[in-house]
């Protein structure tokens, strides 16, 4: 793990709503140093006897600027294996409590991976943050092939923020990669981070520019930066209700959106987004067609903004816009079709489409194994006294990816691959 340390530190208060106030620091000019860091090997944790943990100075919960609360940590794999977690988060505020479950992306041996989720259904001012819940399966996967380049171009700025570099070095092209990060104060950690601006792609041996900004609410307290952990694009998925069913989307942004809501005729999505950042950032809404005619609309605070519609290779709609910096309110996307999408399978097309890259080594097991998880999620498939466990040795055998080949190519049926998982679990094969 690397960390970012520097001399002088800036005195400044944090928000009551948020954070204890620090002690007097030294003010002058940020002078940034590189070192290698065992950081673990200094923490007490509250899973202190897992090999996949989440360490109790690594996990925080807070007021941002924009008053939603908040949730960050940090998954460790110390494991010669990866892993895919699963994190349940749950807070106590008044006499109700809410609970997140977050399906983290895979994290490959010996690394660690940040996480952020938000809790905008806290409205009290002194909500209780309990233990997080952590369960995982075993997977493939190799390590992202970037790398954050610790050299004089990463730089943490007088506002708070860091802009660094990185450079791609394997051999193949990578497509819309992340950079998450914690950001500490004086003693722990105030807020999980990651790259603002769009990366749409880093070919082999390039080397781009990234630039984060931490929550408003805490840029002036922040000491150093660590655990910047590159990652594949992981999209959020979203289920809404539509014309008296499930409708089922997803988005990738470095904004925020919650709440989603359709109108009783069904077709105007309402969601309620907010991006607390000083940059302007990207959205990008992926939608299934109904009709395959549909014609979109954007607006924020019914005032309209610009956007790009376009569909995908697997049929698959997109809008997507830009985010104007420090910008909040309710995003309404009209020109849906009624009704739901013309599923004849209970299974989304999205996992039918992973299934296909997969058996086609276009993705590894761990991107295949998600849209699995996602099956059981939604109780789509059901195996009686389900149970995880990090403690099977299992790899999915050759046949399983043939067989999923199949499903893609629709020479087998939904019910017989939803047989084939139930069946590789209660066989042990897979481990849920």
């Amino acid at each position: 793990m690397k960390v970012i340390t520097r001399i002088d530190l800036k005195n400044k208060n944090l928000d009551s709503k948020t954070l204890s106030t620090y002690s007097t620091l030294l003010q002058s000019k940020i002078i940034f140093f590189l070192v290698g860091f065992i950081f673990t090997s200094l923490l007490i944790s509250q899973f202190a006897f897992a090999q996949v943990f989440i360490p109790t100075q690594e996990y925080i919960g807070y007021f941002d600027y924009e008053g939603v609360y908040t949730v960050g940590g940090n998954v460790k794999n110390q494991n010669d294996y990866a892993v895919i977690p699963t994190i349940s988060i749950s807070v106590i505020d008044g006499k109700n409590t809410f609970t997140n479950i977050i399906s983290h992306v895979p994290i490959p041996p010996k690394t660690d991976i940040p996480f952020k989720t938000k809790f905008p259904e806290v409205t009290g001012d002194f909500p209780i943050l309990l233990k997080a819940e952590l369960k995982f399966v075993k997977t493939k996967k190799d390590p992202i092939s970037i790398e954050v380049l610790y050299d004089k171009t990463l730089i943490k700025h007088n506002d708070g923020h860091v802009t660094g570099r990185i450079h791609n070095n394997g051999n193949q092209t990578i497509f819309n990669p992340k950079i998450l990060a914690i950001a500490h104060g004086n003693g722990t950690i105030l807020d999980v981070v990651h790259n603002i601006e769009y990366i749409e792609k880093i070919d082999p041996d390039e080397i781009l520019n990234f630039s984060m900004y931490p929550d408003p609410s805490i840029t002036d307290n922040i000491v150093f930066y660590s655990c910047f952990a590159p990652v594949d694009t992981t999209v959020i998925p979203v289920t809404t209700k539509k014309n008296g069913g499930d409708f089922d989307f997803r988005y990738d942004s470095g904004a925020w959106y919650y709440d989603a809501k359709f109108n009783e005729e069904g077709t105007t999505l309402t969601i309620r987004g907010y991006n607390s950042y000083p940059l302007e950032t990207y959205a990008n809404f992926e939608f299934p067609q109904i009709s395959g005619n549909e014609k979109f609309n954007v607006t924020l605070n019914d005032k309209p903004i610009k956007f790009i519609q376009s569909v995908d290779e697997n049929k698959f709609w997109h809008v997507a816009f830009n985010v104007e910096p420090t910008s909040q309110g309710i995003l309404k996307i009209t020109g849906f079709e009624k009704g739901l999408p013309l599923e004849t399978s209970k299974i989304p097309k999205w996992i039918k489409t992973n299934a296909n890259w997969w058996f086609t080594n276009q993705i590894p097991d761990s991107k295949f194994l998600e849209g699995i998880d996602f099956l059981f999620q939604k109780g789509i498939v059901v195996v009686p006294s389900k149970e995880m466990t990090a403690k099977s040795n299992w790899k999915l055998p050759t046949w399983i990816k043939t067989t999923a080949g199949w499903w893609s190519e629709d020479k087998i049926s939904d019910d017989d691959f939803l047989n084939m998982i139930e069946n590789l679990v209660q066989r042990k094969i897979i481990i849920i």
